[in-house]
């Protein structure tokens, strides 16, 4: 069977078995403890009613049952074999009375540019790096392994987290295939962590890290109904996670709550001595101490107007959340967050100076063992397989990021300073001191687009990109459907302003309880 139908040498083995021990909820639903958050699933294994075994065997058969047949996402690149073994051991602890914290023996996934020491690849959905396991975890994944998840997979993603070229299709991977959009399987999940958000809406684990340059767990989030956090950046270790820019790149939370979010952020969060920048971690985390009450009330809300206008029904649905936001005591100032065409460009420079060092960084470390050494191995691998892996697009991206300078060329540093200046100084923070504000709420981004491999992505507009240059917080949550698909309400602030990006998001999403399970139609439904 072909590793697109089926990854993992022995799953399809393994499922049969699971399948035929494990009643499935309907594949339009999933079953109560499946959809539950990790309080309620935690709430289960102390009254003895679940099991983090059982919690594992019935996410594997919902994945048997709606990622690799019947709606077919194809969120899971690749399922984790010992998944059932660490459930256990997890379980055996529980058992003996330690437990280490609310993640004990829940069921995470991994985007697959995140690394794993263990059986797993780790490839950035490249057939370049298919079958090389890292020999290190990445640091988010040893906090995960300290806290007791169960890693019990890697998901699908735009290939080298959509910096290959400029006429992607974003869920794409020359390993992986295309991930589709549970609300309408015919539209795109966006990207890059395409299958983390796939994946958490289908309810094929409890919870998933995605990784993002810049609108790669915001905008996935938002189009597949889910909370998704892209913290400051510092705040989460960048050390072991497949790079594109380490100005810019993080791990973060995508998953059906706001509480769910702010546990597994507190997971992630740390200190790195592999990666510097975390030293301002320190002593940060207690997110979950922001899921109280009164969140809104009295903050006062920048109303990013010049990220309106995309679509006139996607705006009707953010007014609404305005209305909510109001009436739970927030108070509304129309602003523009200005200077935001000035690093357009700039960015783009940054990132593909930053790309090939960053690679051969992380081989290096991570992958010595691996035939691809650097960007021109990668380049190369493409052009020997182009039937398979440049089948849709091309790799101009990789093309340029291969041929830039040095990162001491004055180029590379006029740029970042450039994008430092008009994202934070003169972007996020003016507006937010001459408004006096707590946070920037915004659209997300438009609606799921159809998946078209002949023209590429079809953006709508994004919010991402103001708090990505910058390195600041941006948390979004559902705030409605258009025609069925999802859309994001989102909130950005100041550096480390998580727990207050959290609260208010918490109070939005307690006010409107929006996110529906999604019912794998064939397409959205535009009937008047």
């Amino acid at each position: 069977m072909d590793r697109r139908n089926f990854v993992g040498l022995g799953v399809a083995g393994a499922a049969a078995a699971v399948l035929a021990n494990e009643a499935l909820a309907a594949p339009g639903v999933a079953g109560d403890i499946l959809e539950a958050g990790v309080m309620a699933q935690q709430a289960g294994m102390k009254a003895g009613k679940l099991t983090s075994q059982s919690l594992v065997r019935q996410y594997l058969a919902r994945i048997a049952a709606v990622d690799k047949a019947g709606p077919r996402i194809n969120a899971i690149i690749e399922l984790n074999p010992d998944a059932l073994a660490i459930a256990a051991a997890m379980d055996r602890e529980r058992a003996a009375g330690k437990l280490r914290g609310p993640l004990h023996g829940i069921p995470v996934l991994l985007k697959d540019n995140i690394a794993t020491a263990d059986k797993m690849s780790t490839t950035a959905g490249s057939l370049a790096l298919d079958g090389v396991r890292a020999v290190r975890d990445a640091h988010v994944a040893a906090q995960l392994r300290a806290a007791g998840a169960v890693i019990l997979g890697k998901t699908n993603l735009s290939e080298w987290a959509n910096m290959r070229s400029t006429h992607s299709t974003s869920g794409w991977s020359g390993r992986g295939g295309l991930t589709k959009n549970p609300y309408a399987l015919d539209r795109n999940c966006s990207g890059s962590s395409s299958g983390s958000g796939a994946a958490i809406a289908a309810s094929l684990a409890t919870l998933a890290v995605g990784t993002e340059t810049d609108g790669s767990i915001v905008s996935p989030a938002s189009t597949c109904g889910l909370v998704g956090i892209k913290p400051t950046l510092g705040l989460v270790s960048r050390s072991g996670i497949i790079p594109i820019a380490a100005s810019q790149d993080t791990a973060g939370p995508m998953t059906r709550s706001v509480s769910d979010a702010a546990l597994m952020l507190d997971a992630l969060v740390g200190v790195d001595e592999r990666d510097p920048i975390t030293r301002q971690a320190a002593g940060k985390g207690g997110y979950a101490k922001a899921l109280v009450a009164g969140g809104l009330k009295g903050k006062r809300l920048g109303v990013a107007r010049d990220f309106f206008g995309s679509y006139d029904k996607l705006d009707a649905a953010i007014e609404k959340a305005l209305a909510v936001l109001k009436a739970q005591g927030a108070i509304l100032v129309d602003v523009k967050v200005p200077n935001t065409s000035k690093y357009g460009e700039t960015e783009t420079e940054v990132l593909l100076y930053e790309f090939a060092p960053g690679l051969a960084d992380y081989l290096s470390e991570y992958a010595p063992h691996a035939a691809i050494k650097n960007m021109a191995d990668v380049i190369a691998f493409n052009q020997q397989h182009a039937g398979r892996e440049m089948a849709h697009f091309a790799q101009e991206h990789l093309v340029a990021a291969q041929a830039k300078g040095n990162l001491k060329s004055k180029q590379y540093l006029d740029a970042l300073a450039n994008n430092r200046r008009y994202a934070q100084a003169e972007g996020i923070d003016q507006v937010m001191r001459e408004h006096q504000l707590d946070a920037l709420v915004a659209p997300t981004g438009g609606t799921a687009w159809l998946t078209d491999f002949v023209n590429g992505d079809h953006y709508g507009g994004s919010f991402s990109t103001p708090a990505a240059v910058a390195g600041y917080p941006h948390v979004t949550v559902p705030a409605g459907y258009v025609y069925g698909l999802p859309v994001g309400l989102s909130f950005v602030g100041g550096a480390f302003s998580e727990a207050a990006l959290i609260g208010m998001a918490y109070a939005y999403e307690q006010a409107t309880l929006h996110r529906k399970a999604p019912r794998f139609a064939p397409s959205a439904s535009v009937k008047a």
